[in-house]
């Protein structure tokens, strides 16, 4: 060999090792960065139902503020680019559970189970609270389930909550004064509601629950897992809170529902003369309730180790009498709950982390609810042994951007409305309707970098990333025994 081509070898030699001197030098920095997560942090995720992009003073909500989630937000971080694990609610929750987008959870759609609940997770599946037990987590659920029928291998308290409170169903869940609620393998009967009656607000009853868990584990370390039924139909809210709003929306024209009936209070909604001010209480009362868990755990004197993680699981309802159009609800997003535009989609995320989480910040990291797991894997120190759809979102939360990954796409199917399917790549977002009655329907595509109200689909213009995303479509999913695309039928 040649003196000359000897020397170039070394020469690349040398500058691979040192190259890989580089990578380690940044790998040990990292990790010497995340020792500082010690001690494991209390986690605190809070999950609106129906909550639209828009529908919070942080994000642009103009009609009514709220105050102590934007205090959140200040006091954290704010990301711009989250989404939801689907467009309604059981699969939206078996996304976040599982750490798997809906082509491959194993709930994608929301399959009812009568008398009560919905179709369960099977026993077999590792969850994000079974994770946290092993990591010697104590865990509570305190709101909405809808992965699992009463006592069925999906009930909440089989599937790593060491307690719940709440509904078990999320039809059941429609109803804000309930005849009963689950307190772990107990139904609890509220006699104040009985027969019509309007005694207990159940959201009122769930959060004095949320709190005592709180003081009651102060000393431990906790995962608390709050699915607020809130602002969901039907519309109603406690009479003091209404008083504040109703001069505001004066001249509603009334929402007419079902009242009395063999099915009342079994999943119709109910009446309300004034939607409007109903729907502002509400979130008015949810905002309440954020606050008051912000200031408990202040007061307990956990707020440096706790994290608090507020979202909704997915975008706004027109459902009894709701008008997310009046409210603004998706902001510049097109499209509602059950749509796979944007604005079916896309959701606020809130993260507060004292001392972690620089104050005060914005992130357009494309994150989604399948990140979750991954990400409290990383914070809580436990290794993941499969492969899962998510990828931890710690570096940016923590300031360590340049250790962020990044999805090759993100991936969602519907199983209503004739079958839908949507692909995000990068600044590309690709929808498909229609799936069932024409496998072949066209792809709609828009750029998101110049149009983020997907107003003008530039498919012709792009024939080439139509071709990429077919590709995906096809290859995002696997067979599911229970929801086969296109022939569930359900509720």
């Amino acid at each position: 060999m040649k003196k000359k081509n000897i020397i170039i070898i070394l020469g690349i030699a040398s500058f691979l090792f040192l190259l890989s001197c580089v990578y380690a030098i940044k790998n040990d920095k990292r990790k010497n960065n995340l020792k500082l997560l010690e001690p494991r942090p209390n986690i605190i995720y809070i999950l609106a139902d129906d909550l639209g992009y828009g529908d919070l003073s942080c994000y642009g909500q103009q009609k009514f503020a709220t105050p102590n989630i934007d205090k959140l937000a200040k006091e954290g971080m704010l990301f711009t680019q989250h989404y939801s694990g689907s467009t309604v609610c059981a699969p939206s929750r078996s996304v976040l559970m599982t750490g798997m987008h809906t082509g491959h959870t194993v709930v994608r759609g929301n399959k009812e189970v009568r008398p009560e609940g919905q179709f369960p997770i099977p026993d077999s599946t590792f969850i994000v609270s079974k994770m946290l037990k092993k990591q010697g987590y104590v865990t509570g659920a305190f709101g909405k389930w809808g992965l699992g029928f009463p006592s069925s291998e999906g009930d909440p308290t089989n599937q790593g909550f060491d307690t719940f409170f709440g509904y078990n169903c999320q039809r059941l869940g429609h109803h804000y004064y309930p005849e009963h609620v689950w307190s772990d393998k107990d139904s609890i009967v509220l006699t104040e509601n009985l027969h019509g009656n309007k005694g207990i607000y159940g959201p009122e009853l769930i959060h004095k629950k949320t709190l005592e868990f709180i003081e009651k584990n102060k000393d431990t370390t906790f995962f608390l897992y709050v699915p607020s039924i809130i602002p969901h139909a039907e519309l109603a809210a406690p009479e003091e809170i209404m008083k504040k709003y109703r001069s505001q929306f004066a001249g509603e024209t009334p929402y007419k529902g079902y009242d009395k009936g063999p099915e009342y209070r079994q999943g119709y909604y109910e009446s309300q003369k004034e939607p409007h001010t109903a729907f502002a209480a509400m979130i008015d009362l949810l905002d309440q309730q954020v606050g008051e868990i912000m200031n408990t755990v202040e007061k307990l004197g956990i707020a440096q180790n706790t994290i608090i993680i507020f979202t909704s699981d997915n975008g706004p309802h027109k459902e009894g009498g709701a008008d997310p159009d009046f409210f603004d609800s998706n902001g510049l997003l097109r499209g509602y709950k059950r749509d796979l535009y944007e604005g079916g989609i896309r959701v606020p995320m809130i993260v507060k982390w004292p001392e972690k989480i620089k104050t005060n910040t914005t992130t357009d990291q494309i994150s989604a609810f399948w990140d979750v797991f991954p990400t409290l894997a990383d914070i809580t120190g436990y290794t993941l042994d499969k492969n899962l759809d998510g990828i931890s979102f710690l570096p940016t939360l923590i300031g360590q951007e340049e250790y962020q990954k990044k999805h090759e796409y993100l991936y969602w199917e519907f199983h209503e409305k004739g079958g839908r399917q949507a692909v995000r790549k990068g600044k590309w977002k690709a929808v498909k309707y229609n799936v069932f009655q024409n496998p072949g329907a066209s792809i709609e595509l828009y750029d998101l970098s110049t149009d983020i109200s997907e107003k003008i689909n530039i498919a012709d213009q792009h024939p080439e990333i139509i071709k990429e995303m077919l590709l995906i479509l096809e290859s995002a999913r696997t067979p599911s025994p229970v929801f086969t695309f296109g022939e569930d039928k359900i509720n």
